[in-house]
């Protein structure tokens, strides 16, 4: 048998699952316990009082019943039996008519057997009992307990037998059936899941605060809307309506406000600030709350299940009304046996009556009745599980009662679970949405980041750029600060992979500002702040993964002068490239693309007369279509890197203002084509380096008014003398090639200032080179050089001079003699310099001494 706490634990379910019990599960959780009492108290009854006492039928009796109604007379046979353990067993009889007497020393057979010989006199019966011997066995009640057992299991119907049983059975299946839900591992996990969170989010002061944010809104609101009361001063564009963002312009819009030029932003208030450890948990359970709506919206297992189990306790109670009905009525108090012992016994026939029945009877009753209010909730249970789809859920009300209109509907799983919670308390699900909102995830992250990021914090962030200008740099931040707008001095402001970057109105007051970098950040801006950007910006930088992450307001900034776009821009994406609203760009001057193009986008031309500078970086992709470079006549500055170019395009010889052209990281393997640079008279620096130049022509000489000659990484064995009758020559750079001699006409070149020749074969230095006295840095590292001739010492301006790696034993002492030249722009092994004297090892040092006479 099984005890009552071995049973209730099969019902035992955390305290928390309670907010997933509607009241129909925990009213048929206790019918199922009362169930449960009812079968044990009836097993406990059935195993301490259960009996059935038997009665053999006699014959004479059977036969006179049938004379009773003529005669008057009855006669019949009374027999009374007393069993038990440890006691003693009597048979009286009492006899009426001619019914024989038993006594109790004669067995229940030699009582039986004198049934049959009624003509025997007294005397023979004292006689037979005088010559009995031996010891008494009571073998009379033996009998009459075997009778009774048999009769039990022949006579008793089953369901006398076995109804505790049954319903003890019965009631552990339901009990089974109601919390299998809770119990099954793939439900389990999330229904524990979501109660934690659920709970959570009930208790987290971000709740009570968005809540109260939403009131003081609202009232903020309403106040505004009765008072007309007017906002901080707004930024007034000095330009005309032209330019301003279309409908699809990305802008901010808050819930309840919408922020124009004629109607500037509203400012709300914002209530006490959260505490940090309440906003880091805060911020935790949006994020686990996204990550299990994720994984619950796309399964309905839970809700299956749950109809599952709620069919199946429904198909229960129809099977137990329906076999329980037919046996009802079987539970009797009296019952004829007829075991077929009758050579044992002598009898053919007992009448047998059951002591429990009575009470069995009433508990099948009352069990009848609890099964039957078990079976109607489960009906109702059914009738509310198809009445409304309850895979999907509605946050309608909450969205009408907050300022949250953006609570987002849920199903499957997910949608169940809340629905299964309004049953228990509709709260839960209101304070629940608060965490499915992005409105209220983004003033969360609005509260801690002002909070984190004071103007304090944010002034020790400002640096000085290279440029000397007052740079903020602020990377991987939930936002952007509203102290970032109070530093009113700041050049050049940085957002990277901030992905809800928004710029407010408050950005008017930064009239510092010129220069924006958007890293990874698809920021959004007001009207107001758009005017402000629109008339004061000058640089933008955006780095993009996507081209949607670009800003459809970039590409109305028209007072913009440089544009830098660094991301995918390939050939499938360039029809959704803005480049075609360049056109709005009129004082554009320098475009920079990094990106993988294979052709120049013809819509670019639409700014090519106001460009000065394109730069095209390319990451491999092989650039083909350059026909577009004819249009652009005021390119002073042309890049074009990495774009595996095998010939020096044609279409560049129609720049006739081209200055500068810089065709670093291709394939070209010839420059025969140099020869029409002599076209391009403003044409001073060339760079053909990293590439697989072989030799360089002797038509370069046409190009007299070249300044700068870049032909490292290529592999050159020689320098032909062309080169040196570029007597503008400044800078010639030849590193990293083969190049085994420095020919003797380098004495030609006067102006060089600046002679690169590191990493080749050079194992000899011309005399010559030094009549270059206006060498300000000579590079002849990773040669084959032996020795440095004194006249090094002629070099009077030198101050970079490089000779590591090379085969030196020592360096002329003549290096002194270099006024300008010091110990860090002198690049040598140590031991090398080491050996020099110490008179020259003290002037090349002077350098050090140098800042502590200019602090003085």
């Amino acid at each position: 048998m099984f005890t009552l706490a071995e049973v209730a634990s099969l019902n035992d379910i955390q305290p928390t699952y309670r907010i997933l019990k509607p009241w129909w599960d925990v009213f048929m959780d206790y019918l199922a316990v009362v169930m449960l009492m009812v079968a044990i108290f009836a097993g406990t009854m059935q195993l301490t009082k259960d009996q059935v006492v038997c009665l053999p039928v006699l014959q004479s009796t059977v036969n006179s019943k049938a004379q009773t109604g003529t005669s008057g007379k009855a006669d019949f046979t009374t027999v009374e039996t007393t069993t038990g353990q440890g006691e003693a067993a009597s048979v009286r009889t009492v006899s009426f008519g001619s019914a024989p007497t038993v006594t109790p020393d004669i067995p229940l057979s030699r009582a039986t057997s004198s049934q049959y010989q009624p003509t025997e006199s007294g005397q023979e019966l004292k006689k037979e009992q005088k010559d009995s011997s031996g010891r008494k066995t009571n073998l009379d009640f033996q009998q009459y307990v075997f009778i009774n057992q048999m009769c039990y299991h022949l006579a008793l119907p089953w369901y006398s037998k076995y109804f505790p049983y049954l319903v003890l059975i019965h009631t552990i299946i339901l009990i089974v059936s109601s919390n299998f839900w809770f119990k099954y591992p793939k439900t389990c996990s999330k229904i524990e899941h979501f109660v934690s969170i659920l709970g959570k989010c009930f208790e987290s002061p971000w709740t009570t605060k968005a809540l109260s944010e939403t009131a003081c809104e609202d009232s903020e609101e309403n106040k505004q809307r009765l008072t007309g009361a007017q906002s901080l001063p707004k930024y007034v564009s000095t330009s005309s309506d032209e330019g301003s963002p279309s409908a699809s312009t990305p802008m901010i819009t808050k819930s309840g406000f919408k922020f124009s030029a004629d109607k500037p932003m509203i400012e709300v208030p914002s209530v006490t600030i959260l505490d940090k450890k309440d906003g880091e948990q805060a911020k935790a359970l949006f994020e686990k709350v996204r990550k299990f709506r994720a994984h619950v919206e796309d399964s309905d297992l839970i809700y299956k299940l749950y109809v599952g189990q709620t069919v199946i306790k429904t198909v229960k109670f129809i099977f137990i009304l329906c076999y329980t009905a037919n046996f009802v009525n079987t539970i009797s108090f009296e019952h004829i046996c007829n075991p077929k012992v009758e050579h044992l016994i002598g009898y053919t026939q007992f009448e047998c009556t059951h002591n429990m029945a009575y009470m069995l009877k009433k508990l099948l009753i009352s069990y009848i009745s609890l099964i039957c209010v078990y079976g109607f909730i489960c009906l109702y249970t059914l009738f509310w599980l198809f009445r409304i789809p309850l895979k999907e859920y509605s946050f309608e009300k909450v969205r009408e009662e907050s300022s949250f209109s953006d609570i987002p509907d849920v199903k499957n799983d997910f949608a169940f679970l809340l629905h299964m919670v309004d049953q228990y308390d509709q709260l839960y699900s209101k304070r629940f949405g608060v965490f499915l909102s992005e409105v209220s995830e983004n003033k969360l992250r609005e509260i801690s980041l002002n909070h984190e990021w004071t103007f304090e914090k944010l002034r020790q962030h400002v640096s000085r750029n290279a440029q000397d200008k007052q740079e903020l740099h602020l990377f991987m931040l939930s936002g952007v600060p509203d102290a970032v707008f109070d530093l009113t001095d700041l050049d050049v402001l940085k957002l990277e992979l901030i992905p809800e970057a928004k710029i407010p109105a408050k950005i008017s007051q930064m009239t510092n500002l010129q220069e924006l970098h958007l890293c990874h950040c698809p920021a959004k801006v007001e009207q107001t702040a758009f005017s402000f950007l629109r008339d004061h910006l000058r640089c933008l930088h955006v780095k993009f993964t996507d081209v949607a992450e670009i800003p459809a307001w970039v590409y109305l900034l028209k007072n913009l002068r440089e544009l830098y776009l660094i991301g995918n821009l390939n050939s499938e994406n360039n029809k959704m490239i803005g480049l075609e609203s360049l056109r709005e760009l009129r004082h554009l001057k320098i475009l920079h693309v990094k990106s993988n193009l294979t052709k120049i986008p013809p819509n670019i031309t639409d700014v090519a007369p106001h460009l000065t500078k394109l730069v095209i970086h390319n990451d491999g992709t092989k650039l083909v279509v350059l026909n577009s470079l004819k249009k652009m006549t005021n390119v002073a500055e042309l890049e074009l890197q990495n774009c595996e170019l095998e010939r020096i395009p044609h279409a560049i010889f129609s720049l006739s203002n081209l200055q500068e052209l810089d065709l670093k990281s291709n394939s070209i393997r010839t420059i025969e084509e140099i020869i029409s640079f002599q076209h391009l008279k403003r044409l001073t620096c060339l760079k053909l380096w990293h590439n697989k130049i072989v030799n360089i022509p002797s038509s370069i000489t046409y190009i007299k008014n070249l300044e700068s000659l870049y032909l490292s990484n290529n592999k050159l064995e020689s320098l032909p003398a062309a080169v040196f009758s570029l007597q503008k020559l400044r800078c010639l750079d030849v590193s990293y090639n083969s190049i085994a001699l420095i020919p003797v006409e380098i004495g030609l070149l006067q102006n060089l200032q600046h002679f690169h020749i590191t990493g080749n074969k050079v194992d000899v230095l011309p005399k010559q080179l030094f009549k270059c006295v206006k060498l300000r840095t000579l590079s002849l590292g990773q040669n084959c050089i032996t020795s440095i001739p004194d006249k090094v010492s002629q070099l009077l301006q030198l101050t970079h001079l490089e000779l590591k790696g090379n085969c030196l034993d020592r360096l002329p002492a003549t290096l002194g003699q270099c006024q300008l030249l010091r110990k860090s722009g002198l690049v040598v092994e140590d031991h090398l310099f080491d050996a020099l004297p110490s008179e020259v090892k003290e002037v090349l040092n002077q350098d050090t001494s140098i800042p502590f006479a200019n602090g003085i």
